[in-house]
C-alpha cells in the first residue's frame, strides 16, 4: 500500500509557497536588472559600445538560457531525493550537475576565444560594431564556467528547499559588478571592455559561491557519468522546448515587422511586458517544482496532487492581479516606451490581448512548474511543440496571409496559451504525472 493511502495528504499553505516564490523572485531579476544598469552605462560610451553590448549581450543570454534549463531540470531530481528523507542523495544530484554545468561553461569560454568574431559578425554586420561585441565577448565569456555552476547551484539549492542562500549568492555579485561596472569603464578607462571584466567577475565569484556551498556538504565530489547522462536526457526535454518557444516568439516578430515599424514596435513593448509577467510568475512555478518534487519523494501523491491544484489556484489570482494592473495602465504604461502615437494606437490593438492572458498565463505557468518538478517534462516537450507548430505559428502566419495586423498577432499567441491551458489541465486531472519515488 502506498505511503499516500496510508497518511493524510500534507499540503504548503500559502505562506510556504510565497517562502519559496519570493526569494526566486528575487535571483530572477538580479541579472535583468544588471543588464540595465550596464546597458546605462556603456550608453554613455556612445551609439557603437551600446550597440556592441546589445550583440555580445545576445549570445551570452543564450548561454544563461542553457544554465536556466539546467537549472529547471535538476530542481525536481534532487527535491525527490529530499522529499524521500535522503539529503545528501538531493546534493549528489548537484554535484553531478555541477560538473556537466563546468563542463559546458569552459567549453563556452574558450569557444568564445575562437568564435566571438564570426558570431559578432553574423549578428552585427562588419565594422566598429562587430569588432567591439567580439571584444566584449571574449573577455565576459570567461565568466561562462562561473554563470553555468551557480545554475546548476540554484537547482540543487531550490531541490533541498533553501532558496536563502541563492539569495546572497546571485544578489551579492551582481551588487558588486554593479558597482564595478561603472568605476571600470570610466576612471579605470577600460570602455567597454570594462563592462565585460565587471559582468565575468560577477558570474566567476557567483559560481564559486555556489561551489564551496557544495563543498561545505562533505559529499563525494567525482563524476558520476550514468548519472550525468540522465541529467542530459532531462535537459535536452527542456532545450526542445525552449527552441520552439523561441522559433514562435521570433517568427511572431518577424511577422510583425511585416506590418511596420510601428507594430513591431508596440508589439516590442507588449511582448516584453508579456516576458516580465511571465518571469514573476516563474517564481511561483519554481516553488511548484520544489515542493511537488519533495511530495513526490516522500511517496505522497494526494499530496502532491492538492498541492497542484492549490499552485494552479495561486496562479490565476496572481493572473487576474496582473489584469488588473494591466488593463488600469492601458493608456499610460505604453507612453514610457514610446512618443510616437502610432506606436502607441498599434499598443492598443494588442492590449485587451495582453490583458485576457494575464489569467490563462498565470495557471499555465504554475502547471510549467507542477510538471517539471514531477519529472513529466516530455509531456511539457510534445505538448509545446504541438501547441507551438500546430497552433501559434500558423495563425501568426495566417494573420500575415489575410493582413490581420498585431490583433492577429496576439491572438495566434492566445491560442498558443490556451492549447497549453488546455493540455495541462487534462494531464492534471488525469493524474498520470504523480509518479511517486526518489526517481522516476
Amino acid at each position: 500500500m502506498s505511503q499516500s493511502t496510508l497518511a493524510p495528504p500534507t499540503v504548503a499553505s500559502p505562506r510556504r509557497i510565497a517562502a519559496l516564490a519570493l526569494p526566486a523572485l528575487v535571483v530572477l531579476t538580479a541579472e535583468p536588472l544588471y543588464v540595465l544598469v550596464d546597458t546605462a552605462v556603456v550608453g554613455h560610451l556612445g551609439r557603437v559600445p551600446l550597440a556592441a553590448l546589445a550583440v555580445g549581450g545576445t549570445v551570452l543570454t543564450l548561454t544563461a538560457w542553457l544554465g536556466s534549463v539546467l537549472a529547471y531540470g535538476i530542481t525536481g531530481r534532487a527535491a525527490r531525493r529530499f522529499g524521500s528523507g535522503d539529503r545528501a542523495a538531493a546534493v549528489a544530484e548537484g554535484v553531478q550537475a555541477s560538473w556537466l554545468a563546468l563542463g559546458v561553461g569552459v567549453l563556452v569560454a574558450l569557444g568564445m576565444q575562437v568564435g566571438a568574431g564570426p558570431l559578432a559578425r553574423t549578428l552585427g554586420g562588419s565594422g566598429e560594431v562587430a569588432a567591439a561585441a567580439a571584444q566584449w565577448l571574449r573577455v565576459a565569456a570567461l565568466g561562462a564556467p562561473g554563470l553555468m555552476l551557480a545554475a546548476a547551484g540554484n537547482g540543487w539549492l531550490r531541490g533541498v528547499q533553501d532558496l536563502r542562500r541563492p539569495l546572497w549568492f546571485v544578489l551579492g555579485p551582481n551588487l558588486l559588478s554593479a558597482l564595478l561596472c561603472p568605476l571600470l569603464v570610466y576612471p579605470a578607462g577600460l570602455g567597454l571592455v570594462g563592462s565585460a571584466v565587471a559582468n565575468a567577475v560577477a558570474q566567476t565569484i557567483s559560481g564559486g559561491l555556489f561551489a564551496a556551498a557544495l563543498v561545505r556538504e562533505r559529499v563525494p565530489l567525482r563524476p558520476r557519468p550514468r548519472v550525468i547522462r540522465q541529467q542530459l536526457v532531462l535537459s535536452r526535454d527542456l532545450l526542445v522546448r525552449g527552441v520552439a518557444f523561441q522559433a514562435s516568439f521570433l517568427s511572431a516578430t518577424a511577422v510583425a515587422a511585416r506590418f511596420g515599424a510601428a507594430a513591431v514596435g508596440a508589439h516590442q513593448i507588449a511582448v516584453q511586458l508579456w516576458f516580465f509577467t511571465a518571469l514573476v510568475l516563474d517564481a511561483l512555478a519554481i516553488a511548484a517544482q520544489t515542493l511537488i518534487g519533495a511530495a513526490l519523494g516522500a511517496g505522497d501523491a494526494a499530496g502532491a496532487r492538492a498541492l497542484a491544484r492549490r499552485i494552479a489556484l495561486l496562479g490565476a489570482v496572481c493572473g487576474v492581479a496582473f489584469a488588473l494592473l494591466i488593463a488600469a495602465g492601458a493608456g499610460i504604461v505604453p507612453s514610457w516606451f514610446s512618443s510616437d502615437p502610432q506606436v502607441r494606437d498599434q499598443a492598443m490593438v494588442a492590449w485587451p490581448w495582453f490583458v485576457a492572458l494575464q489569467p490563462i498565463g498565470g495557471v499555465v505557468f504554475a502547471l510549467d512548474g507542477v510538471l517539471i518538478g514531477a519529472g513529466d517534462v516530455r509531456y511539457l516537450r510534445n505538448l509545446t511543440i504541438v501547441a507551438a507548430f500546430g497552433g501559434f505559428l500558423p495563425a501568426i502566419w495566417l494573420a500575415y496571409a489575410f493582413d490581420l495586423g498585431l490583433g492577429g498577432i496576439w491572438a495566434g499567441l492566445t491560442l498558443f496559451v490556451v492549447v497549453r491551458l488546455a493540455a495541462l489541465l487534462l494531464r492534471l486531472r488525469s493524474g498520470g504525472w504523480a509518479v511517486v519515488g526518489a526517481v522516476r
